[in-house]
């Protein structure tokens, strides 16, 4: 039987980052819980599973034969349920046999694997619901309806949060509706679809050898994800749950082994290892959502961006929270920032968003520390019309891209960046003076500074906001796709579209089922 997928996510901005244009109404007092009331499936034994098991028991990773993403499939158990009996007896706990594998024999557990048992009142949820009945109350809207056998079908086209070339340029990976869609690299066919958990997908990116990609998003308010694919066998390694919200902003570090990510409910800067998921970084130094994060060139530090109007530097193996590079002077940054990417050659940072201005920044701190210093910008460019939701360098490093959105129209602009970087003696000197000190000679100079050697080079603007950007590793173009889930090649000389199409197909039979 085939699944219809009637809603568009075009009616949502793609990375959920709009605030609304009125405030919140109070939240409503919660009424006491019933302790004697059923225990709930949906509320509270689904998210212990999706948090623990979910990750290596879906129909993109079934160990060992056994889903838990599907009711009927959750009760029945995997490969060993005519040996071991059903995972789960409704009404008998001691002869489910998931409740024996989660309950701790002289303090170990068979699951989850290689981790700590459940805590002990997760395993007391499980047990008294297994009692109860073993009854799923899911509410229809949320049970899991797609997996390789049964894809999306769209009947309008997806919004497109996020795209990347393979590093060899041979791929297209795209951003789509509970899935990945894999396409050639020159948009003449698509390859493969990548059907996970995630009904967002935020964000995608290749590793720097290709040969895997990763993948970060979640349902909101639901769970968090990270998901890491062979790309040759088109086989799901790793899903690595992310708490109970979507997750944005994922990374590589340079050598390959480990993923960054932003987190939206919790503000956190967090790293895992590619091949087992563990958690190697976690940073809260951020005020909002992190929706942005790229490793230095080395891979020792880590750059994040947010709602809080800031990017933040943060020292991989210590966890430590190093410098805010960007100003904190209230007025610097007018909005929070939606995208970050370093220069290819360089630790110098691109970052974009609400102001739709286009800034670089250093790392190193040339000049002494102050209190409301904007001394590790590099240079700001012309503003765009909207925010800036995606920005990227060209491969050689002397132009980037940047993508927008504004009132149903999308721009891509192009801005130069062939200048020498270095801040030069005479403008270390004027930064190095507190700024009640400097004459207005002074401050016009480092205004010049900022802007002097900046300029825009081309731009176009289209129907639909632009999310997505991507060179093609030769830098011969760019792809370009946002709200009205078409896919642009544009050439980066003259900002001309030389190919655009669609990368999923629409179903009228779908559309005339709304």
């Amino acid at each position: 039987m085939k699944l219809k997928f009637p809603h568009s996510l075009s009616a949502i901005v793609a990375l959920c980052i709009v605030s609304p244009a009125f405030s919140a109404a109070p939240p409503k007092k919660e009424e006491a819980e019933d302790p004697n009331a059923p225990v709930s499936y949906f509320k509270k034994v689904r998210p212990i599973f999706q948090a623990n098991c979910q990750g290596c028991h879906q129909p993109a990773k079934a160990k060992g034969g056994y889903v838990m993403t599907d009711f009927v499939r959750l009760l029945k158990g995997g490969e060993d349920a005519e040996k071991e009996g059903a995972a789960i007896v409704p009404g008998q706990p001691d002869k489910s046999h998931l409740f024996r594998q989660i309950t701790p024999v002289k303090g170990e557990a068979e699951m989850p694997p290689k981790k700590a048992p459940l805590p002990e009142n997760e395993i007391a949820i499980i047990k008294r619901w297994i009692a109860e009945g073993a009854k799923d109350d899911t509410p229809e809207n949320a049970k899991q309806r797609f997996d390789a056998e049964h894809p999306p079908i769209y009947s309008r086209p997806p919004v497109i949060a996020s795209l990347d070339f393979s590093p060899d340029g041979s791929l297209l990976a795209v951003a789509g509706f509970h899935e990945v869609l894999l396409w050639k690299g020159d948009g003449s066919a698509p390859l493969a679809r990548l059907v996970g958990l995630s009904e967002r997908v935020q964000s995608v990116r290749f590793s720097p050898d290709g040969k895997k990609l990763a993948v970060a998003g979640g349902r909101p308010a639901q769970m968090g994800e990270v998901q890491i694919w062979d790309v040759e066998k088109r086989k799901l390694l790793l899903s690595a749950p992310q708490g109970f919200d979507t997750v944005y902003g994922v990374s590589w570090s340079p050598d390959g082994k480990l993923v960054a990510f932003g987190t939206a409910a919790d503000k956190a800067v967090l790293a895992i290892e590619a091949d087992t998921g563990k958690q190697v970084l976690q940073q809260r130094s951020h005020d909002d959502w992190v929706l942005g994060t790229v490793f230095t060139q080395k891979g020792d530090k880590l750059v994040s961006v947010g709602r809080d109007m800031t990017a933040k530097l943060t020292e991989v193996a210590s966890q430590r929270f190093i410098d805010n590079i960007t100003s904190i002077t209230p007025g610097a940054l007018r909005g929070g920032l939606h995208s970050v990417v370093r220069h290819p050659k360089r630790d110098e940072f691109l970052v974009g968003g609400s102001d739709g201005v286009p800034q670089v920044y250093r790392i190193e701190r040339k000049v002494q520390r102050r209190i409301g210093d904007n001394a590790l910008s590099i240079g700001k460019w012309p503003a765009m019309e909207g925010r800036i939701y995606t920005a990227e360098f060209a491969p050689d490093g002397l132009s980037f891209a940047a993508g927008s959105s504004l009132d149903g129209k999308g721009t891509v602009n192009f801005y130069n960046y062939d200048f020498n970087t270095e801040m030069p003696a005479d403008i270390v000197a004027i930064e190095n003076k507190p700024s009640t000190t400097r004459t207005e000679e002074e401050k016009k100079k480092l205004a010049a500074y900022s802007t002097g050697t900046t300029k825009l080079l081309v731009g176009a603007t289209f129907d639909g906001g632009i999310y997505a950007l991507s060179y093609k590793p030769d830098g011969s173009l760019v792809a370009a796709a946002g709200e009205d889930g078409r896919i642009r090649f544009i050439n980066p000389k003259d900002a001309k579209v030389v190919k655009e199409f669609m990368p999923v197909t629409v179903s009228a039979t779908a559309a005339s089922g709304r």
